[in-house]
């Protein structure tokens, strides 16, 4: 599909003198990103651990929380932790797995699967933990839409602590604390914290009540690996709160102790760590997180918790080649549900896509959804059936609240969640499934009616070749680590001279060209991935406007700066443009 670019709008003449010590394209960059006061600049470019994280008894429920914990771990009462399957969900499972365990707790983890049981607490479930005799549950990344289940609990002299992060639903479940930022009662300044973000907060508050020195100097921040790799691979947002536990998160995952992500790392061949190649959030997101996803989406989660947690390494080998096949099955799934979808041009007709067939496994229908909302820039929704059950994961844009619409039709869902931009819900019958198709197509087709739905591309700033420096690299580069909301920068130059083009890569897949503005001597390397089919295209001597990322291309000792291509537009002269209109 075509793309639209859109620029940023410029910087004011007045942020410009209220910040004239910035250099303007950098100042540029902080305002795109919402950082427009000296603060927020500050907190944003020098993150600090002491100043920026935020207190975890600002959460009303908080003291309340810690205090029945340390009750359940003096009284030697039984602990569960109620996980979730995805890596967000396992990663806090592992944390207060790890508090517990320090504190001595007599403790269990319970973390459902996904096809069988499928999203948060279940009445089975919670069932089961009744025989196990347990006294407390602790829900993390779930647990806030689970009113009927901790009622259950609740009657069966089971308390529940809920640590989530998703929406708050139409009413709350009467746990004995809840704990998530999204829920208006807690009133937390912080609003995007992952799952494990708000286990972290728990974690915090657990570990400032020591009275009995059982947290060694130091320990909370050992836990912030887990941060780092749930709040990537949960698409947060990476300013704010988050950005400071990311920045010290990849510090300690970097050299981290848990034997089981190093050997992950290393059968991935991004371990062991160099000064020059240090693990950052693109290495969570594309490698570590979707390998410790893979697990809950083609086996179960419990495989992804032993790796975090195990200390064997014949069982640690054996949980990685594990996950190392799930993830590549996980690939080829998709892969072929994708071509067997093989959209027709009546779909790009309509402002939602909706796709559903009992032969799609449930674990992979969100990853579905989320490539053909990519492709096709819409509201993308995949049903897939586990049972009975007809189970949807939906993937949205901006200009469509997913959550927001699924809270218009609770009473066709048995469980819904989620988040504006991904969501999930179990259908309470067959019948329920076109009543779901027409309303959500009709919410979807008013509320998108008259946008402009071609793939966006949002540009931060102009750029002129001349002025990319080593200086200027240096200083894009405080703004890792980068994800949502904080993008790497996209930059659009004009003008560019083609001086040599070809194809590279196995089945030369991806394009290498050397431009230059006419003015200059010195030509720069740029390379499109997965662009070598436009090779016929473009020629020597040849004048194009590209939008680009600037990146570090590092080779046997050897340092350059690098353009990778996004996309790019031929600029045609004015004899050309007379040349086709002759021929229409």
């Amino acid at each position: 599909m075509n793309k639209e670019w859109a620029l940023k709008e410029p910087v004011s003449l007045e942020s410009k003198k209220q910040f004239a010590e910035i250099q303007p394209l950098i100042l540029q960059l902080l305002i795109n990103r919402g950082l427009n006061t000296q603060d927020k600049i500050d907190e944003f470019l020098h993150p600090d651990y002491g100043q920026d994280i935020l207190d975890p008894f600002l959460f009303p429920d908080m003291a309340k929380a810690v205090a029945r914990i340390y009750k359940a771990v003096e009284k030697k009462e039984k602990i569960y932790i109620y996980g979730d399957y995805d890596a967000d969900g396992v990663t806090s499972t592992v944390l207060i797995a790890n508090v517990l365990q320090t504190m001595g707790a007599r403790y269990d983890v319970y973390i459902p699967h996904r096809e069988k049981e499928g999203y948060g607490l279940n009445l089975k479930a919670i069932k089961y933990l009744v025989r196990k005799k347990a006294k407390l549950i602790i829900t993390v990344d779930c647990g806030i839409s689970n009113k009927k289940e901790i009622a259950l609990a609740n009657k069966k002299k089971i308390d529940v602590i809920v640590t989530d992060h998703h929406h708050e639903p139409l009413e709350l479940p009467e746990a004995y604390a809840i704990i998530n930022p999204k829920v208006k009662k807690c009133n937390y300044p912080y609003y995007e914290l992952a799952g494990v973000g708000v286990a972290f907060k728990l974690a915090q508050g657990i570990i400032s009540s020591d009275k009995k020195n059982i947290f060694s100097p130091g320990y909370e921040k050992w836990l912030l690996d887990l941060v780092a790799i749930g709040t990537v691979t949960d698409v947060m947002p990476l300013i704010g709160e988050n950005r400071t536990l990311l920045k010290f998160g990849l510090i300690v995952l970097n050299k981290t102790k848990r034997q089981g992500l190093k050997m992950l790392a290393q059968k991935a061949d991004i371990w062991p760590i160099t000064e020059e190649e240090l693990m950052n959030s693109e290495n969570i997101g594309f490698v570590l997180g979707p390998r410790l996803n893979a697990a809950g989406r083609m086996d179960h989660a419990n495989v992804s918790y032993e790796l975090l947690t195990s200390e064997k390494d014949k069982e640690l080998e054996k949980l990685v080649n594990n996950l190392e096949k799930n993830n590549q099955k996980r690939q080829s799934e998709v892969e072929k549900i994708i071509n067997e979808i093989k959209l027709k041009a009546k779909y790009l007709d309509k402002r939602l896509l909706i796709l559903e067939s009992g032969k799609w496994p449930v674990g992979i229908i969100g990853l579905v959804s989320g490539k053909l909302k990519d492709q096709f820039n819409r509201p993308a929704i995949v049903i897939g059936k586990a049972g009975r059950r007809l189970i949807g994961s939906g993937r949205s844009i901006k200009e469509f609240n997913l959550i927001e619409a699924l809270k218009t039709m609770p009473e066709l869902f048995t469980v819904f969640g989620g988040h504006a931009a991904a969501a999930g819900f179990t259908l309470k019958n067959k019948k329920a499934l076109p009543e779901f198709e027409k309303r959500i197509t009709e919410l979807a087709e008013r509320q998108l009616k008259g946008k402009n739905l071609l793939p966006k591309i949002d540009i931060d700033a102009e750029l002129n070749l001349a002025d990319l420096n080593w200086e200027l690299f240096d200083q894009i580069q405080e703004f890792e680590p980068f994800g949502q909301a904080n993008p790497k920068p996209l930059f659009l130059i004009k003008n560019l001279i083609v001086e040599s083009v070809r194809t590279v890569g196995n089945g030369n897949k991806h394009l290498k060209l050397y431009l230059k503005h006419e003015e200059m001597t010195k030509s720069f390397e740029a390379i499109g991935f997965g662009m070598g089919e436009h090779i016929e295209k473009i020629k020597i001597g040849d004048k194009m406007d590209i939008v680009c990322e600037i990146n570090l291309n590092q080779f046997n000792g050897n340092r350059k700066l690098e353009l990778k291509i996004v996309d790019w537009q031929p600029i045609i002269s004015l004899s050309d443009k007379d040349s086709l209109k002759s021929k229409i």
